[in-house]
């Protein structure tokens, strides 16, 4: 009887929003809509009738003569049921925008935003016999608007030479708060392109970052390793059982991950600069808006790495330029100041003391005679007020034997790299030949 009586009334518009109309017009109008449309009758919200987007919004099978709050219980939690009593017990509608609600059966409940109406339904007695409720999501809406937030901010932190991983850690932080459903990695390709390193993954755990950290560019490498390989985007919605992951499965079901969706990160110029992953902890294939976003935020890591790239560039560059001006002071001043010398010996102890720290921290000449290398001068940093060491004293800048006829045969430079101490840093001295 409840059914019978809330199929043939009507409500009055409220706040501009149009009350439902007759029955048959009514299912006719909705029933292709997306936007959510159900009646409900008595004081349980009985389904009496409800169009598709209803059921695809709750994530159930069409059913109706159920009481709203048994087939979807998640509602009662979240107060949707107590608004609903307050419409059927007072017959004054309620209308709210941006509602924040999860709606889905357990394991598989999904965040959403709704503009909607509860609208009272009367009974040709006036009574209120049902409600009548019409929603229009809006998560994309709200989605894109923070997303275009996001992206400016970004972007300006890019523009100000922001550090790269300071830009891709506050990028994936933005991408997990739009979607809580999802945890996200950048991986950045090595200077030859043939292996990914980690670049920021902040919900993913340390253990599964170093699994992956270094993995090859290639067909059938995981998702991120083939979306690099192949230049397009990857998805593997079971982890479990894709084959791409056979080498990696153990470390992602160990880090309950369960789906991974890469997408290449490419320069303008088409060179690959790393992949962009987006996981999730159920088994799930992408939707046209989560391509759409993964696309959106791999343009914006490919700005924000390839202004890191030119920046180093431009770094190295410049400090190359200001070691060839040093040099060059160098050569100019050696040559001035050791022309004033006539001595042969002190020219050469000049040239050993104008070399510290110019070109070196320690520096040794040795000259050949009968044969023999006999060393004439030494000079590191700390010898600085005009003394001359002895030979003995810096028997470690002694160049190896075969290395120093080497250089005297060929007049060229010879590099040999030693440690300076275990543990320590590496030294790199230098000999030289002058016929």
């Amino acid at each position: 009887m409840e059914a019978q009586a809330t199929r043939t009334t009507a409500a009055a518009p409220v706040n501009g929003v149009p009350g439902p109309l007759a029955a048959d017009g009514t299912h006719g109008l909705f029933r292709a809509s997306d936007a959510v449309f159900a009646e409900l009758s008595g004081p349980r919200h009985v389904v009496e009738t409800a169009n598709p987007a209803f059921f695809r919004a709750l994530g159930r099978e069409e059913a109706t003569g159920v009481p709203l709050a048994e087939f979807a219980p998640e509602l009662t939690e979240q107060g949707i049921m107590d608004l609903l009593d307050g419409v059927h017990r007072t017959g004054r509608p309620y209308t709210a925008r941006g509602a924040r609600v999860l709606l889905g059966p357990p394991g598989a409940m999904n965040e959403a935003y709704y503009d909607f109406a509860y609208e009272p339904r009367r009974g040709p007695d006036g009574q209120v016999v049902g409600v009548t409720a019409l929603g229009v999501d809006t998560t994309a809406v709200r989605h894109a608007r923070q997303l275009a937030a996001e992206q400016r901010a970004l972007l300006e932190q890019i523009a100000l030479d922001a550090p790269v991983g300071d830009v891709l850690r506050a990028m994936t932080a933005a991408i997990e708060e739009l979607d809580p459903g999802v945890l996200v990695s950048v991986l950045l390709a090595d200077a030859d392109g043939r292996h990914l390193r980690h670049g920021a993954a902040p919900s993913l755990p340390d253990f599964y970052n170093r699994a992956i950290d270094g993995i090859a560019v290639g067909e059938g490498v995981g998702s991120c390793g083939t979306a690099a390989h192949r230049r397009e985007t990857v998805v593997a919605a079971d982890i479990a059982t894709h084959p791409y992951w056979e080498d990696f499965r153990e470390p992602a079901l160990r880090a309950g991950l369960a789906a991974c969706w890469s997408t290449p990160v490419t320069g303008t110029d088409g060179r690959l600069l790393g992949t962009f992953a987006m996981y999730h902890r159920v088994p799930l294939m992408p939707r046209e808006a989560d391509l759409a976003l993964a696309a959106a935020v791999a343009r914006t890591a490919a700005l924000a790495v390839e202004r890191h790239q030119i920046k180093r560039a431009r770094e190295r560059a410049e400090a190359e330029e200001r070691a060839a001006r040093q040099d060059l002071a160098f050569v100019l001043e050696a040559s001035t100041r050791i022309g004033r010398d006539l001595d042969f010996g002190d020219s050469l102890r000049r040239l050993a003391e104008l070399s510290v720290p110019a070109l070196a921290p320690m520096s040794a000449v040795d000259v050949l005679e009968g044969g023999r290398l006999r060393r004439v001068a030494a000079f590191t940093a700390g010898d600085r007020g005009g003394r001359w060491p002895r030979e003995s004293a810096r028997s470690g800048l002694r160049p190896d034997g075969e290395m120093a006829a080497r250089v005297l045969e060929s007049g060229a430079t010879e590099v040999a790299r030693r440690p300076r101490a275990p543990g320590g840093s590496w030294a790199s001295p230098a000999t030289g030949a002058y016929r």
